[in-house]
């Protein structure tokens, strides 16, 4: 007979003693449980005992986690975090430089349990340890010098201890002082220090920057793009990696009219180029932490067009008009007349024929085509780029398109203005980054223009796919969908430079895009006579099924999903799975993003499916309603689902890709007997279908298939030719 649910049997150890194996009842409070430990050893004063977990996480276990223990686990008998935290707060202020570095060194590592944290916090230990950074280190300015590793461990040791109390969000980031910034921004600052120290110290600015608008403003005061350059030029990625952050950070934080000032002092200290040599074209591969803050400067930086992007063009404006103007000299080689130069309209007859041959909308005064937004004056910033710094290509396709008298020219205008509302829905301008992504183009680190220098390589591939399909006006938007198609499939294969990109798209001409959509429309061809539909509705159901064994295998397999944090660089990972009988979900936290699967036995939670009432996406999972970070985020948000189960609790996720997101969403809705009805689902049953349909219908191959049976036919007059064969 199995044991009852709430009976769970651990080991449990004391120093200088033999483990006791015993059985906890769960349902017992836990003060009762560990007075009866105590008494099993003859120690008095229960009170300031407690249990933790014997692994590497010596978390304590409380009333709200007990429930994690498990079978066989081995628990150890020590000082309650009250103690803990009262005993480290005296130790750390000891006289004797060993024995406040080890006192430190303990509270880096107890600093991770919140119950722990909670306790210290309440000691005030947060300022003793701002205290400590502030003036603490000071007192042993003698003694770095001749002590300097110990000097750096004890400040490494402090800094993370710091970090890991403040990663829990117990304490508001503005209480802290400008003294304490300062000390912070002062190890960032030297140009010689020990890497554990300066990379915690990155970590605390980023963190402090992005929770806090009035720590931003004295960060800013405090840090340089120039002192955190040399940062980059290192060999440690991790470095390099919270480097980019805290740039990230401000950038991000700063007031809408200081980041082009920002950014022209990025410029200035050429950031770009160092970050291409040092990081991009680095010997080491980038790791998924370095692509993510990679994509959020690449995002930020681009992020700089939206005020252009969503300027209007004011037709009465000189200096904007003049824009025009110099666009019509450049292509047509020629200056602006004086004013007693002819009649007022036949300038105007002029100018009107100018720009029917540039190829605007509005002939007579082209600036109304610049008043949609977007692109806005974005549009007319990139043709005034094109004009001058390719002059000979722009020239070639004006003149080229002005020319022709057969209804196949290319309208310049009309195609730069929606080219560039294009380029910005492709790069998704104006949008905020998202926490997880790591879609970096490293191509974009390879020119200090590269928005323009991509909008010249597309308009003259626009130009180029608009004579391959002998297009006229009516086929405007048939065209810029190719166009489209051509750089999305040109930007998948991640290019590392602005001229392996042009190369990429010379490859992707109009024929060859026909031919790929050709075989895209073969591998999903959908028949329609009746009797292939009759077939299509037989086979489906077993398809469906296949399907939803897939999504269960892999819900059984099980995936990593990782706790978003205000600092994200602190992964916090958990791991759940599908018990291979698919009446449980396994679940529970890890140190580390493991390598391959997670047995269940190491999985402290469960879940029965049997409990769950409903699963929810999006917008309605608790989760994104509490965070505002992810409210703002839409990425995150399509990522995002719960599992409701005893009306009222819930079990968040949010997946590392749409992929993971679809197999879970599927799997949970395929045990809940629920449709399955995510993209991949739709995508995996076309596919699936086609290729069964395909293969039951290969003896039929250049046979065709009537649309109806055909008729039965007429019975024979007689019956002479049916003979027996006994």
């Amino acid at each position: 007979m199995p044991p009852p649910a709430d009976i769970v049997k651990v080991a449990i150890e004391w120093p200088g003693a033999f483990p006791k194996l015993m059985e906890i009842d769960q349902k017992k409070p836990l003060s009762s449980i560990i007075k009866e430990v105590c008494e099993g050893w003859s120690l008095g004063n229960h009170e300031i005992f407690a249990l933790q977990h014997a692994d590497v996480t010596n978390f304590y276990i409380t009333e709200k986690n007990r429930n994690e223990i498990k079978n066989g686990a081995i628990l150890r008998l020590t000082a309650s975090p009250a103690q803990t935290a009262q005993q480290l707060h005296e130790r750390i202020q000891s006289s004797s430089m060993d024995a406040k570095l080890e006192a430190l060194k303990d509270l880096a590592n107890s600093s991770r349990d919140i119950t722990f944290a909670q306790e210290f916090i309440n000691l005030d230990g947060i300022s003793l340890l701002t205290q400590m950074v502030e003036s603490g280190t000071e007192r042993y300015q003698k003694l770095q010098k001749i002590m300097k590793p110990c000097f750096g461990d004890m400040l490494s040791f402090t800094l993370t201890a710091f970090v890991e109390l403040m990663d829990h969000g117990i304490v508001s980031w503005d209480t802290f002082s400008l003294a304490f910034i300062k000390k912070i921004a002062s190890y960032v600052n030297k140009s010689a220090m020990d890497v554990a120290v300066l990379q915690r110290s990155l970590a605390i600015l980023e963190s402090m920057v992005l929770n806090s608008h009035d720590l931003y403003q004295k960060v800013a005061q405090e840090i340089t793009i120039g002192q955190l350059i040399p940062h980059l030029q290192g060999v440690d990625q991790d470095i390099q990696t919270y480097t980019i952050a805290v740039i990230n950070a401000l950038f991000l934080k700063a007031p809408e009219e200081k980041r082009q000032e920002m950014a022209n002092i990025l410029a200035q200290k050429e950031l770009r180029g160092i970050i291409l040599s040092n990081v991009i074209r680095s010997n080491r591969s980038i790791n998924s932490e370095m692509a993510h803050q990679l994509y959020v400067l690449q995002v930020l930086t681009f992020n700089l067009l939206e005020d252009r992007m969503r300027t209007k063009m004011d037709p009465q404006d000189q200096a904007q008009r003049d824009i025009i103007f110099e666009l019509r000299r450049i292509a047509f080689d020629v200056e602006c007349e004086p004013s007693n130069s002819g009649s007022i309209e036949k300038r105007k007859s002029m100018y009107t024929r100018d720009y029917k041959k540039l190829g605007f909308i509005n002939h007579v005064n082209p600036a109304v085509d610049f008043t949609q937004i977007p692109p806005g004056m974005l549009a007319l910033d990139n043709m005034l780029y094109f004009a001058k710094h390719q002059q000979d290509a722009y020239i070639r396709i004006v003149l080229e398109n002005s020319s022709r008298e057969d209804k196949h020219e290319c309208p310049f205008g009309r195609s730069s203005i929606e080219l560039t509302k294009m380029l910005c829905e492709i790069l998704k301008v104006g949008e905020l980054p998202s926490e997880t992504c790591p879609d970096f183009h490293p191509m974009f680190f390879t020119h200090d223009r590269s928005f323009e220098e991509f909008f010249c390589i597309c308009i003259q591939l626009l130009n180029k796919t608009w004579k391959e399909m002998r297009a006229t006006s009516e086929d405007f938007n048939k065209v810029m969908q190719v166009v489209k198609d051509q750089i999305m499939r040109a930007l998948n294969t991640k290019p590392n430079s602005l001229d392996q990109f042009k190369s990429k798209l010379q490859n992707l001409s109009y024929t060859e895009i026909l031919k790929i959509r050709q075989s895209e429309r073969m591998n999903q061809e959908d028949f329609q006579s009746r009797p292939i539909l009759e077939l299509r509705e037989k086979i489906l159901p077993e398809i469906m099924e296949l399907i939803k064994q897939q999504r269960l295998n892999r819900l059984c397999e099980g995936t990593c999903f990782r706790k978003i944090s205000s600092r994200r660089r602190q992964d916090k990972f958990w791991y759940c799975r599908l018990s291979p009988n698919h009446k449980v979900l396994h679940y529970g936290d890890l140190e580390e993003n493991p390598q391959g699967e997670v047995p269940h036995d190491s999985l402290q939670e469960k879940l029965p499916v049997a409990d769950i009432k409903a699963v929810m996406t999006g917008k309605d999972c608790p989760h994104t309603k509490e965070k505002g970070a992810l409210k703002q985020n839409k990425e995150v948000l399509e990522l995002a689902f719960s599992v409701l189960y005893e009306s009222d609790e819930y079990l968040n996720f949010i997946a590392p890709d749409k992929h993971e997101y679809c197999v879970w969403t599927d799997g949970l809705n395929a045990l809940l007997g629920k449709e399955m009805a995510s993209d991949l689902t739709k995508s995996d049953l076309d596919t699936l279908l086609s290729m069964e349909m395909k293969l039951r219908l290969l003896d039929l191959e250049n046979i065709q298939i009537p649309e109806v049976p055909p008729p039965i036919p007429k019975e024979p007059s007689n019956y002479d030719f049916v003979y027996n064969c006994k």
